[in-house]
């Protein structure tokens, strides 16, 4: 199913799409924008899952196992190992 939408781009963002269709990759400009966009939410999907994985593999350490930290230190911690700002 589609939606119709109509959008703006930043040139380098536009320059981008054209890109991924003038090298085949993707048959139209609207093709590529829905293809980043899935990319995009599966990659955050796996971040999320990896997250979910590594705080249950620490809540499931004995406790005398586990580490003091302040609140937010985890996610700023993982997100500065994807090389993501807060």
């Amino acid at each position: 199913m589609s939606v119709k939408q109509t959008t703006s781009y930043t040139e380098q963002a536009f320059a981008h799409v054209q890109a991924l269709v003038s090298s085949g990759e993707y048959p139209t400009v609207s093709a590529a924008v829905s293809g980043v966009l899935m990319r995009d939410k599966e990659r955050r999907e796996r971040e999320e899952q990896l997250l979910r994985a590594e705080l249950d593999r620490r809540m499931a350490l004995p406790a005398d196992r586990w580490d003091e930290w302040a609140p937010g230190a985890v996610l700023t911690e993982y997100r500065a190992d994807r090389g993501r700002a807060e």
